[in-house]
């Protein structure tokens, strides 16, 4: 049987954590799923993280049962990963796993202050303005994979690979499959990702915001994160994905008369900020045809 994690992050280990000796083999993120192997008589029961290799012990009550008879498309939408040990803030290697260093800090879900202290340790040690990982290049720009990045660290979940139509039949059939990139799975790009927030997010604990007064409120109250996701009216040119962050004393939204209009954002693009406000202005807004967005969307996760 399919479990699906049900925890922002759940730790596979080697041994239940009652051992003294017990390790993580990986840190499995919210939503991906597991297969059960066998249901012991303790809170620990031993699992297989699906399409991968990986066996080990997990905490029963950080899993959920899938009902694949009305959670296909949902489940079949989230391909399993680990983080890469090619890629790194350094190089382009791997951009579609997560950074696999242990330097880069999670978010610490305890409380609103420690959600918002550690966002903002993300954002530093990501490093958006200065890392080559996210700098334009000839080939492309790299908003979606700074998103990614910042997301699987804020413990929240926004896609970068997407099934393979040969690989959606063989899951079908009830066959497990390899995340190979470019055969079994390919990448969300961001007006790819503006269509699964319509389409799916909500499932992924992810709300719409009607604007970015409301979605900056949030953010700052709350320590969680936010999205704002333009797709493009020339849907084979980028869209755009930014994330809202929460205000420090020194970074913060541009208001008029108290509200916010233009909130403040993190991003990788044409040009990269580690923060910004006022100098993209209302970029989502952009109506010019050639280079413009045909319609712009706000989320908020805690």
């Amino acid at each position: 049987m399919k479990y699906r994690v049900a925890s922002s992050s759940l730790n596979l280990r080697d041994f239940p954590s009652t051992n003294d000796n017990s390790t993580i083999l990986a840190k499995i993120p919210f939503r991906h799923t597991v297969k059960l192997i066998e249901k012991t008589a303790s809170d620990w029961w031993k699992v297989k993280l699906l399409n991968t290799e990986k066996e080990g012990f997990v905490f029963s009550k950080d899993i959920e049962p899938v009902d694949e008879s009305t959670d296909e498309i949902s489940d079949l939408e989230v391909p399993n990963f680990e983080p890469g040990l090619k890629g790194s803030l350094d190089n382009k290697e791997e951009t579609y796993k997560p950074i696999g260093n242990p330097s880069i800090p999670f978010r610490d879900l305890t409380s609103a202050e420690s959600k918002r202290a550690s966002i903002a340790k993300i954002i530093d040690t990501l490093d958006v303005s200065k890392s080559f990982r996210y700098q334009k290049d000839e080939a492309d720009t790299y908003c979606n994979i700074y998103t990614f990045d910042f997301c699987f660290f804020a413990k929240v979940y926004i896609p970068r690979l997407r099934w393979t139509d040969k690989a959606i039949e063989e899951l079908k059939k009830g066959n497990e499959v390899p995340v190979i990139f470019e055969d079994t799975v390919r990448p969300f790009y961001s007006n790819y990702i503006y269509d699964w927030f319509e389409k799916s997010a909500n499932a992924f604990g992810w709300k719409k915001i009607d604007n970015v007064d409301e979605l900056q409120e949030k953010v700052n109250a709350n320590g969680g994160v936010g999205i704002i996701c333009a797709k493009r009216f020339i849907l084979n040119k980028s869209g755009h994905v930014v994330v809202v962050v929460p205000e420090t004393e020194t970074e913060k939204a541009y208001r008029v008369d108290g509200k916010v209009i233009y909130p403040l954002q993190s991003q990788a693009g044409m040009n990269n900020y580690n923060y910004f406000s006022e100098i993209r202005k209302d970029w989502w807004n952009n109506k010019d045809p050639e280079k413009g967005y045909s319609s712009a969307i706000f989320y908020y996760h805690d």
